[in-house]
C-alpha cells in the first residue's frame, strides 16, 4: 500500500444514476489486468439495481471530481455482497481498503454475518489486499461462452418433454421452478415472488420471448431465463432443471434450444456465468455443449459474526 491518503479524495454515497460511472471503472480495471473488456452498464445493471443506496454504495472521486473508484453492495438475508473497483491510475492509494471499510461498517450495522466480495482472477494486488483485510477465498466463477462459427446443434428432447416459450400465466410456477433448481447452489437466495415479479419480470429491459420452459405434460421440468444482449452477444441468466427431472438430458436440450434461438436472431455468441463447483455439474454440461471458459472471477468472504 502507498502512503498516499484516501482522505485526499472525495467519497460520496452512490446513486442509481451512477451506473455508467461504475461500469466504466470496471472496464478500466479489466482492460488493465486482462488486456480487454466487454463490460458495460448492461452487464452491471442486475447487481446495481439491487444495490444499497443508503450507505452501502460509494463513489470516490479526485479533487477535480473525476471518478477514481466505487463499491456497490446488496444485502440478502444475513449476508452482504459487494463489488469494488478502482481505476488503475489510482491504484495503491488506499482507496479499495477505504471503500471496503465503509461497506463492512454498513454490513455490521444491518446485522450481516458475512461479507463477500469478488475480484478478477488475474488481479493479484486485489488478492493481497483482501487477505490482509481478513477475507478468505471461497468460490470461483467462470464466464463461459460459445461462438457460432457454424449453426448450433438442434436439441434432442427426451420423450414426453416439450419446449415452450414463457407465458405470463407461468410466472409463479416459473419462479418456483427456478427456486427449486437453484436451492442447493452456494449463496443462492430466492426472492419473494412479488419482488422477483417487480424487479425481474416487469423490468423494461426484460424480453420474455427469451425465457424458455421445458414441460412434462402440465408440470415444469426446467426453465431458462435469457437476456437479449450482454457482453456483445446473447446471455443465459439462469438455467435450471428441477431435481426430479435431472440426468435425463433436459438441461442440455434446453441450453441448445437457447443457442438455436440466439443464432436465429443473429447473435455471434452466447455466454453465461457458472459456479466452478456447482453441485449439479453445470460447468461440465456447458463444456459438453461446446462452451469454453472465457474469464474467471474469485469470491472472497469475511465472517462478521
Amino acid at each position: 500500500m502507498s502512503s498516499s491518503r484516501p482522505e485526499d479524495f472525495h467519497f460520496r454515497q452512490g446513486a442509481q444514476g451512477d451506473l455508467e460511472i461504475a461500469a466504466a471503472l470496471v472496464c478500466a480495471e479489466e482492460k488493465d489486468v486482462r488486456g480487454r473488456s466487454q463490460s458495460g452498464p448492461e452487464e452491471m445493471a442486475d447487481f446495481w439495481r439491487r444495490g444499497d443506496f443508503g450507505a452501502g454504495t460509494w463513489i470516490v472521486e479526485t479533487a477535480e471530481r473525476a471518478p477514481a473508484g466505487f463499491v456497490v453492495s446488496m444485502h440478502r438475508d444475513d449476508r452482504t455482497d459487494c463489488w469494488a473497483a478502482v481505476h488503475p491510475q489510482f491504484r495503491a492509494r488506499g482507496l479499495s481498503a477505504a471503500l471496503l471499510a465503509r461497506v463492512e461498517e454498513r454490513a455490521r450495522e444491518r446485522g450481516s454475518r458475512t461479507l463477500t466480495t469478488g475480484m478478477l482472477a488475474e488481479n493479484e494486488a486485489a488478492r493481497t489486499l483482501l487477505e490482509r483485510l481478513g477475507f478468505s477465498e471461497t468460490r470461483h466463477f467462470y464466464h463461459m461462452q460459445i461462438v457460432f462459427d457454424r449453426p448450433p446443434e438442434a436439441p434432442v428432447w427426451p420423450a414426453g418433454i416439450q419446449p415452450t416459450t414463457f407465458r405470463r400465466e407461468d410466472a409463479r410456477a416459473f419462479h418456483a421452478a427456478l427456486g427449486e433448481a437453484f436451492e442447493e447452489e452456494w449463496g443462492f437466495v430466492s426472492l419473494p415472488f412479488e419482488e422477483w415479479e417487480r424487479t425481474r419480470l416487469e423490468d423494461p429491459e426484460t424480453d420474455t420471448s427469451l425465457w424458455f420452459v421445458a414441460r412434462d405434460q402440465n408440470e415444469i421440468a426446467a426453465v431458462a431465463r435469457c437476456d437479449p444482449r450482454k457482453y456483445g452477444g446473447g446471455w443465459i441468466g439462469a438455467l435450471g432443471v428441477r431435481e426430479r427431472w435431472r440426468k435425463r438430458g433436459i438441461g442440455l436440450a434446453l441450453l441448445q434450444h437457447a443457442f438455436v434461438e440466439f443464432h436465429e436472431r443473429g447473435e455471434p455468441h452466447v455466454g453465461l456465468g457458472v459456479d466452478a463447483d456447482n453441485p449439479t455439474g453445470a460447468a461440465h454440461l456447458y463444456e459438453k455443449a461446446g462452451m469454453r471458459i472465457l474469464t474467471e472471477d474469485i469470491v472472497f468472504q469475511k465472517k462478521l459474526a
